[in-house]
């Protein structure tokens, strides 16, 4: 009798072809935030090859969609990225620098991967329940713009994940592991827009009202600020307009951005209220008038124990993925990019999470093929944590670059599609069906999952942090 373990891995392995092909396509077609028409439809058609009934829109974002096939419960969602980053744009398979095109795109976070790799664990699961004549319901759920464009907040908004009874997903990384199992950061995208009067600055300095004044004033105050907020907090900015080059004029015009993030939603929610209220304070004293525009929110990933830890089993009985001596090779390259400081914090910083003996058993190796204890820190912020506040969710790490590859760096663009990252993109489909697996097999198991969920948002029900008013832009600036 075949096992559901082989019946999962043959599934995977039918349509291989296919989903490697997908993962190429999306990393020669980078698209950033709300813009990924071409990764979209390429999506939308290789599951309607499949059987997939697909619905575009989902949540009215242009770049949305959610496809589904069978019936009945339980309503299995795989949640799918696409989107890539700006000036990340750099050749496959090099150990130099080397832009496609100058200041173009690249996927330096490994959403070509991550939307593969949800799309084969859907393939998976479409097989595994035709095959076992099984009564269920597989989603993939296409998220545009997690980069800084908050989609899954959108869509979770819209009630778009209400059906399911879980979310499965996953992230490329340097490393193996589940993620994210202590929560992440919620965050605010703020931006403060100032508006003075021009004036010449030598001539009449006396008559200008300088909006520039009042961005800096914004920033020194929120350096003040920084002392008096939870060590676990982040505070960032970009000045996104200085009001043009010309010093000897008093700038009517100018605006920052700033990304607000804390463990809890509602202390990210009291920074943004403080950072407004500086904002303010510093309007009132160039006698300039500020405007608020809300760009984004995520809230902070809520983990549910008991789905992770079947995701955990799961990823421990398939184990890490072999690599090939070429393999090791081109890692090793990789390795030797990265500047001493970057090697240092592969293995004794945030570049790879697990307690130290994990650590200690990768010294000297260039691709990791441990998988880190269950329950390790990660800092970050994505947009996955409005889906877990909604329904029971559980994502995976898997190893698709050397150790010490950082996100959003043309390192991470050049192993995009290289065998390693494929090679770890199946795995984690491998995983997240197999997860899926356990819980369509064993109901009762299922309900736990559910349950866990229910108690722990019992007195905090999820309240999307996007106001109503705000609404999913058809183009994104970063």
């Amino acid at each position: 009798m075949v096992s559901t373990k082989e019946q999962i891995t043959e599934a995977i392995r039918l349509k291989e072809n296919v989903i490697i092909d997908t993962s190429k396509y999306i990393w020669n077609n980078p698209e950033t935030a709300f813009q990924e028409y071409k990764s979209m439809n390429y999506l939308c058609e290789v599951l309607e090859n499949e059987g997939f009934q697909v619905e575009k829109k989902a949540g009215n974002i242009e770049t949305s969609f959610v496809a589904t096939f069978g019936e009945g419960k339980p309503i299995i969602g795989f949640l799918g990225e696409f989107d890539a980053l700006s000036g990340l744009s750099q050749k496959a398979d090099t150990d130099e620098q080397d832009p496609i095109i100058d200041n173009g795109n690249g996927h330096g976070c490994g959403h070509n991967l991550l939307g593969t790799g949800s799309l084969a664990a859907a393939f998976a699961i479409k097989s595994y329940l035709e095959e076992n004549g099984l009564e269920g319901t597989v989603k993939y759920m296409g998220c545009p713009a997690e980069e800084g464009g908050a989609g899954k907040g959108f869509m979770a908004r819209e009630g778009v994940f209400d059906d399911l009874d879980v979310a499965l997903t996953w992230h490329p990384s340097p490393g193996n592991g589940i993620l994210m199992s202590s929560g992440s950061l919620a965050n605010y995208q703020i931006a403060y827009q100032f508006e003075g009067v021009s004036s010449h600055a030598a001539q009449s300095p006396h008559l200008g009202r300088s909006a520039l004044d009042a961005v800096e004033l914004t920033n020194v105050g929120v350096n003040y600020l920084r002392e008096h907020i939870k060590p676990e907090a982040r505070v960032h900015y970009a000045v996104t307009n200085t009001g043009g080059i010309a010093p000897n004029v008093v700038q009517a015009k100018a605006e920052v951005l700033y990304l607000m993030r804390s463990p809890n939603l509602q202390e990210a929610k009291n920074i943004y209220d403080r950072v407004t209220k500086i904002a303010e304070g510093a309007s009132l004293m160039t006698e300039t008038d500020m405007t608020l525009r809300f760009d984004t929110a995520v809230s902070n990933y809520v983990a549910n124990k008991s789905l992770e830890n079947i995701m955990y089993q799961k990823f421990t009985e398939l184990g890490t993925v072999k690599h090939t001596r070429e393999e090791e090779d081109f890692a090793k390259n990789i390795w030797n990019t990265f500047t001493n400081q970057e090697k240092d914090a592969a293995l004794t910083g945030l570049g790879m999470p697990g307690p130290m003996e994990k650590r200690n058993e990768l010294k000297g190796k260039y691709l990791s093929d441990v998988i880190s204890p269950y329950d390790t820190p990660a800092f970050g912020s994505t947009d996955v944590g409005d889906v877990s506040w909604v329904v029971p969710t559980a994502q995976c790490t898997v190893a698709t670059g050397a150790i010490g590859t950082p996100h959003h760096s043309w390192q991470m663009v050049s192993q995009g599609i290289s065998t390693i990252a494929h090679k770890g993109m199946l795995r984690a489909g491998e995983v997240m069906a197999l997860t899926a697996t356990e819980l369509i097999e064993n109901p009762e198991v299922l309900h736990k999952v559910q349950e866990e969920h229910k108690n722990t948002f019992a007195e905090s029900p999820y309240k999307s942090p996007i106001p109503n008013e705000v609404q999913p832009p058809s183009s994104f600036e970063e």
